[in-house]
């Protein structure tokens, strides 16, 4: 069995927006950076599903999850009030 090659992400991304281009085949892409026609058609995808990140919040946060978690923060903000309106009505007795 052999070894597998690894890639630095800088140059997985290079071939991948090359293929994205459009401006030589894959094979062409294939030839010129000495990787597989599979390899560079799965760069390929995963630039494609993954390129919102770069728009994505700090830490790489979506703002499905900026969302969520501030409908999580309000939740709990309602509960907190509820409980502190309950204990200063205890305590008023």
């Amino acid at each position: 069995m052999g070894i597998r090659k690894q890639f630095p992400n800088e140059f997985k991304a290079k071939v991948a927006l090359a293929a994205l281009k459009g401006d030589k085949t894959i094979a062409e892409l294939a030839a010129e950076f000495q990787v597989h026609t599979t390899q560079i058609n799965a760069w390929k995808a995963a630039l494609k599903e993954r390129a919102f990140e770069v728009f994505s919040g700090p830490g790489g946060r979506t703002a499905t999850e900026y969302k969520s978690e501030i409908e999580e923060l309000h939740r709990n903000i309602g509960q907190i009030t509820v409980e502190n309106n309950w204990l200063k009505k205890k305590l008023h007795l």
